[in-house]
């Protein structure tokens, strides 16, 4: 007989996952309205009471660029106040154990967040962005990579001297929106390099949807081999295609623990347009349809990974009903599947059930939970044609 264990089958599969939300930063980024700063703090707030312990909380970068992030210094204000951490401990959430996080692409963004820390409002983590393929990065960040390396490794110095850890991305791993195929040992090397200068962890990012299961597991087991401490990794899905929560099982298999997800699946591209005025964004979106991009749902990997069995430590149906109010902040119909049609409930949905399928089995002689007539074999015999 084969083994039918998935966690023998992968031995590096884990047991235990760790999901950061990023839909204040990542997923409002692309919206073509500004997003109340209420809204804001009230979605930061909530994903934390729900489970949430890893959070990206705006985009330091200048406010010119994505005018969405205007109220950067307010969200930290609001989230290092005594009376935020006073609700955390009511709530029974341990302070100590969050991670706020702020982008930071380039370095004026940096010196803002050193600041910020020496006014007491700093974030803990920041996150700079390479793409192995020149052109997504020059679109990114407006420099070339010799360039943008040289500039990550000063900032990664200030970084740790104010106290805080930076984070590395490295993109287009499985392919560009702009350049096309990419090679997959670029991206291992990519990930050595942000060691190599002191980054702290590394976000591996399909930031177009390009990844595909077999690829996203050989990619993973390639980083796992060459550096093997699964907490320095981190997965980042787009969802353009509907093959996102293949590639999480992908990367679960392989040994990823760490991921990262917004509600409602919302995100892509900064946005060139907010309200009623053209903004800087990043350029010319290079997506046909915005409603085809994004990230993977929080809402539906949660859900995935809950049913498989694994430790996550949210609230599942506190994140649903978070969605559910997404919808309404957004307005209108997000793409978590999760939210409409909910969990998978094992005592099932009985008031579905038809009327009269105990009378019927009386009527026919049989027993409760009989599933087969009673003259046949308790097991099949399969015809020998079929038989292994």
């Amino acid at each position: 007989m084969g083994e039918y264990d998935l966690w023998k089958i992968f031995p590096r599969m884990p047991g235990k996952v760790i999901i950061g939300d990023i839909t204040i930063r990542d997923g409002f980024q692309h919206e073509e309205k500004f997003i109340s700063t209420a809204a804001k703090k009230f979605y930061l707030e909530e994903l934390i009471f729900a489970g949430c312990r890893d959070i990206e909380v705006t985009n330091l970068g200048n406010p010119f660029f994505m005018p969405q992030f205007k109220d950067a210094e307010e969200l930290l204000a609001h989230l290092r106040s005594d009376w935020f951490k006073k609700r955390c401990a009511r709530k029974g959430v341990n302070y100590e154990e969050l991670t706020l996080t702020c982008i930071t692409i380039r370095e004026a963004a940096v010196d803002r967040a050193v600041e910020l820390c020496r006014k007491g409002i700093g974030p803990d983590r920041l996150l700079m962005m390479v793409s192995t393929e020149e052109e997504h990065h020059f679109a990114n960040s407006g420099t070339t990579l010799p360039e943008y390396w040289k500039e990550a490794e000063n900032c990664i110095k200030k970084c740790n001297a104010a106290g805080m850890k930076m984070c590395g991305t490295v993109s287009t791993i499985w392919g560009s929106p702009i350049g096309g195929a990419t090679e997959l040992k670029d991206a291992v090397e990519f990930s050595k390099r942000w060691l190599e200068i002191g980054a702290h962890d590394i976000e591996h990012a399909d930031h177009d949807g390009s990844a595909s299961a077999p690829e996203v597991y050989r990619y993973f087991s390639m980083i796992l081999d060459a550096m093997p401490n699964p907490d320095l990794h981190i997965a980042h899905y787009h969802e353009t295609k509907r093959l996102a929560s293949a590639s999480v099982l992908a990367a679960l298999q392989a040994g990823i623990t760490h991921f990262e997800a917004t509600l409602g699946g919302l995100g892509g591209q900064p946005a060139n347009f907010l309200d009623d005025t053209p903004v800087k964004g990043t350029g010319e979106y290079y997506y046909e349809d915005p409603r085809y991009v994004g990230l993977i749902c929080l809402e539906d990997l949660l859900v995935q990974v809950d049913e498989m069995g694994l430790k996550h430590g949210y609230d599942v149906d506190r994140i649903l009903w978070l969605g559910k109010k997404m919808e309404k902040t957004i307005g209108r119909r997000l793409r978590s599947e999760a939210v409409v049609n909910g969990r998978t409930l094992k005592e099932g949905h009985m008031k579905f059930a038809r009327p009269g399928l105990k009378t019927r089995k009386e009527k026919m002689g049989e027993k409760p939970g009989q599933k087969i007539p009673a003259e046949w074999g308790k097991t099949a015999v399969l015809p020998e044609q079929y038989r292994p």
